[in-house]
């Protein structure tokens, strides 16, 4: 027998393994030795799981932690550090190190309790009213300041517009690597953090390690699983004193945009268009169904790509990632580009035409025809109530 896992990378959400062993995402199981789980461990759609004792969380290593940068905004924590601090509990788990959150904002106003309640065993705090709005050249130093005298083990951005301009900055100045957009995270035999992001157009996966120290990632919103919010959870603040330098920069002022921003990673429901639409009229139904219960639009790539819709609406490895509770997919065969953004859903509905197209491998619920017949109907349906 052989205790194995299915590699997150995998992109279907279970796999057959001979004599009636099936392995589903999340599972630890001990298989019998067959040709097929010999084969899945070479193509490295399964890994032999590493035999850990669950860290009951003392007796932490001294001068190691892993960080979470906790990215905020008109003093609002952003949803993707919560989710952050839900990976970074995962990975102190295997490492026996606590998980820290370092947050720079005008006043605290109880978002340390929040990153205590959401995961993190500690917070670092700095206060400034120079710190309220985000300025490249401040949060830069004071944040590789923080590292060079903490020195964590890890530390971890959101790959948001802000993460992706801090995190290299921080990469270059204090000579330490950084990979970009990692969709998964894991701790190796070697206790190296294991981060897996798309390559080459979004056809493969990458596993890139990185041996200089602290080992940095930025990680797509939407991708990691948030945890309960714990207001009881115990944690400790520390308030640092920062020398914050003369911005460059000065905010003169903060103007939102007045287009209708997509927000697919915070959306509950989901309904994603393919190419069965046919064409970019068709779209229009999608967006009434969405309407009509309280969905955002998505895409697949390939529609995106023919113009039918925005870019900022696509779901897959090269556009967002997303885990609603419910995911309709509309047209879409169902290629590991867009499977790996959206398999991670709760519940899965997938409406195609052809039987054997991919997304049923993955769907919680099929029904097979011809989507510009069904959405129809379905609208029908609801407006008929």
């Amino acid at each position: 027998m052989t205790k194995v896992k299915l590699n997150d990378a995998y992109p279907n959400i279970e796999i057959d393994l001979g004599m009636g062993n099936v392995l589903r995402k999340g599972e630890t199981k001990d298989i019998p030795e067959s040709y097929e789980l010999k084969q899945a461990i070479e193509l490295g759609h399964v890994e032999v799981a590493k035999e850990t004792k669950k860290w009951d969380g003392k007796n932490a290593k001294k001068g190691s932690e892993i960080w979470v940068f906790a990215e905020q905004r008109n003093n609002k924590i952003s949803r993707v550090v919560l989710e952050l601090l839900g990976a970074a509990r995962a990975l102190s788990e295997k490492l026996s190190v606590n998980v820290a959150a370092v947050i720079l904002c005008e006043k605290d106003n109880g978002l340390s309790n929040e990153l205590i309640a959401y995961g993190a065993d500690k917070v670092y705090l700095a206060e400034d009213a120079r710190l309220k709005d985000y300025q490249t050249d401040v949060y830069t130093k004071a944040i590789s300041d923080l590292v060079s005298e903490h020195k964590p083990q890890i530390v971890i951005y959101g790959a948001t517009h802000i993460g992706r301009d801090l995190a290299p900055r921080i990469s270059q100045r204090i000579s330490t690597g950084l990979t970009a957009d990692c969709t998964c995270l894991d701790i190796d035999e070697d206790d190296l953090l294991v981060q897996t992001k798309p390559a080459f157009g979004g056809n493969i996966m990458a596993q890139i390690k990185c041996k200089t120290k602290p080992q940095m990632s930025t990680v797509r919103p939407g991708v990691m699983k948030m945890l309960p919010n714990h207001k009881k959870r115990k944690g400790s603040v520390v308030k640092i004193r920062l020398e914050i330098a003369q911005s460059k920069t000065k905010v003169i002022d903060i103007i939102k945009s007045a287009k209708k921003r997509v927000n697919l990673e915070e959306s509950g429901i989901i309904i994603s268009g393919g190419r069965g639409l046919c064409e970019k009229k068709n779209f229009e139904m999608i967006e009434k169904f969405a309407s009509l219960i309280g969905a955002e639009v998505g895409a697949s790539r390939a529609v995106v790509d023919e113009g039918w819709i925005k870019e900022d609406h696509q779901v897959g490895q090269t556009g967002k990632t997303v885990r609603p509770k419910l995911y309709i997919a509309c047209g879409i065969s169902g290629a590991i580009q867009h499977r790996a953004g959206m398999q991670n859903s709760e519940m899965i509905i997938a409406i195609n035409k052809d039987p054997n197209a991919m997304i049923f491998q993955i769907a919680d619920y099929g029904i097979v025809g011809d989507v510009k017949e069904v959405i129809p109907a379905l609208i029908k349906a609801i407006e008929g109530e």
